[in-house]
């Protein structure tokens, strides 16, 4: 695998932008946006140029309790394929629960939760990430994400975890240090202790992007600058690493082409200035230098070395060395009985989704929790899914003016995400329709053929209504 270098996340509403920004050397794309028999044409002349294109996954859920699905791995595979990719990513993260392992309805939570850090939690997770590396066509790495909530009885620290992981897979990392910024203001977690505890030497590249704090709670937006915090965990990874890439990410909010190659050029300037003091220029002699320490209490450390027999050579390469190819993954012996390995899905099956519930159906917060901030997750679920629903079906904006948000998120209370975003739009107007609103007829024959044209049907009779409060009753029990 060849050096990335400094690359910026690829959106359909920036892809000019992109393609004329100076300096980017690769770019990422959400694979799920994206089909692969027929690419954008920005990516497709970003491709033309040279330009290297990574998918990165955000629905495979491998921190789930459900073994991953064949097909989303083969689409991944796919899109890999299609671009040209030299590897693909996705997140250590659950996004479903429910369903078969626990006799429940399945629900979507449309957002990337944590996985708690445990040894059941471990073992499921590290053989869903072989069954992925085994389906797809190229090498993968998994990132790490920023979580409002914290899993009571935890057995592991964030970098025990993922070195573990890594240990155990051969997997690559995708470090994100603005979630490890995250973690630390709402989990009190040191991003320093974190760096110094995953195995650097298996970053395959870095993700860098903004937030903003309220009340306490930092919030990981990708719609806001990256703050000088996150530099600061950036420049300390880059004294114990040179990471093989580094991307700014930007969902939403998008500043002018100038502020973002400004950002860019900040970044750049980052990585290159700490990477010149990692191979020995004094920091004191280096211009404008970001500085020796960041806010997390970080300092210049030197990575201590390693046990010989922890096979990582995932693709990075350490202290601005070559690549090296993959290492061969030593299959670990297998300790537990196949009944104990089940037996861990069915317990995990069991934790996620007492709590995917009570973020999304409105159910008992788990014992253990912190109610206020499942409180905290449970609304920025329902506000991102208001968020996306308007962008994917703009027209119900349109139709029901400002009307829509407080109707989407007093609906989203009450009646979990079972399928896709598009489901969703769907399921919410029926919902609308079903209760007799909108009041203005106008208003509500517009839906009504917004509906019709959309799902293929008439709306639903008796029967079926019946059937669905049913359904919705059973979620909240």
């Amino acid at each position: 695998m060849t050096e990335l270098g400094i690359g910026i996340g690829w959106r359909p509403e920036i892809a000019e932008a992109v393609e004329a920004l100076p300096g980017v050397d690769w770019v990422e794309v959400v694979a799920e946006n994206i089909c692969a028999d027929h690419l954008p044409d920005s990516l497709t002349r970003l491709r033309e140029r040279g330009v290297t294109v990574v998918p990165h996954g955000v629905s495979l859920g491998l921190g789930g309790a459900d073994r991953p699905d064949p097909a989303r791995l083969a689409a991944l595979g796919e899109k890999a394929v299609a671009l040209g990719a030299p590897l693909v990513t996705e997140h250590i993260a659950f996004v479903r629960a429910g369903g078969p392992l626990t006799a429940t309805p399945l629900l979507e939570a449309g957002h990337l939760l944590p996985v708690p850090r445990t040894r059941d939690a471990l073992d499921v997770l590290c053989e869903n990430v072989r069954i992925a590396q085994d389906a797809l066509p190229v090498p993968l790495a998994l990132e790490n994400i920023a979580a409002l909530i914290s899993w009571p009885g935890e057995e592991m620290t964030e970098g025990q975890f993922l070195a573990e992981l890594v240990e155990r897979t051969g997997v690559r990392l995708l470090i994100d240090v603005a979630n490890l910024h995250t973690n630390h203001v709402n989990r009190g977690e040191d991003p320093a202790r974190a760096l110094s505890e995953l195995p650097v030497e298996a970053i395959a590249y870095v993700h860098v992007a903004g937030g903003v704090e309220r009340d306490g709670v930092w919030h990981d937006t990708h719609a806001h600058p990256v703050p000088r915090a996150v530099l600061d965990v950036l420049a300390d990874l880059t004294t114990r690493v040179s990471p093989p890439g580094v991307l700014l990410e930007r969902d939403d909010d998008f500043p002018p082409e100038e502020e973002l190659a400004q950002e860019l050029e900040t970044i750049r300037t980052t990585v290159g200035l700490r990477s010149a003091g990692a191979m020995g220029v004094p920091p004191d002699e280096v211009p404008g230098r970001v500085g020796t320490a960041h806010a997390h209490g970080a300092r210049s450390l030197v990575p201590a070395p390693r046990e010989a027999s922890l096979l990582i050579g995932a693709g990075a390469r350490v202290s601005g060395g070559p690549m090296p190819a993959a290492a061969p993954v030593v299959e670990e012996p297998v300790t537990e009985a196949p009944s104990a390995r089940a037996g861990a899905r069915q317990r995990l099956a069991v934790t996620q989704a007492s709590l995917l519930s009570a973020l999304v159906a409105g159910t008992p917060v788990p014992e253990g929790f912190d109610t206020r901030r499942v409180g905290v997750q449970s609304r920025a679920l329902a506000a991102k899914r208001a968020g996306v629903v308007s962008k994917v079906a703009p027209e119900l904006p349109e139709i029901l003016g400002k009307g829509f948000r407080p109707a989407f998120l007093a609906y989203a209370r009450s009646r979990p995400m079972t399928g896709g975003y598009r489901r969703d739009a769907l399921d919410f107007v029926e919902h609308l329709l079903l209760t007799g609103r909108p009041e203005d007829p106008a208003a509500r024959r517009q839906l009504t053929e917004w509906w019709q044209d959309r799902s293929g049907s008439r709306p639903p009779g008796r029967a079926t209504r019946l059937l669905r409060a049913a359904r919705h009753a059973l979620v909240r029990r």
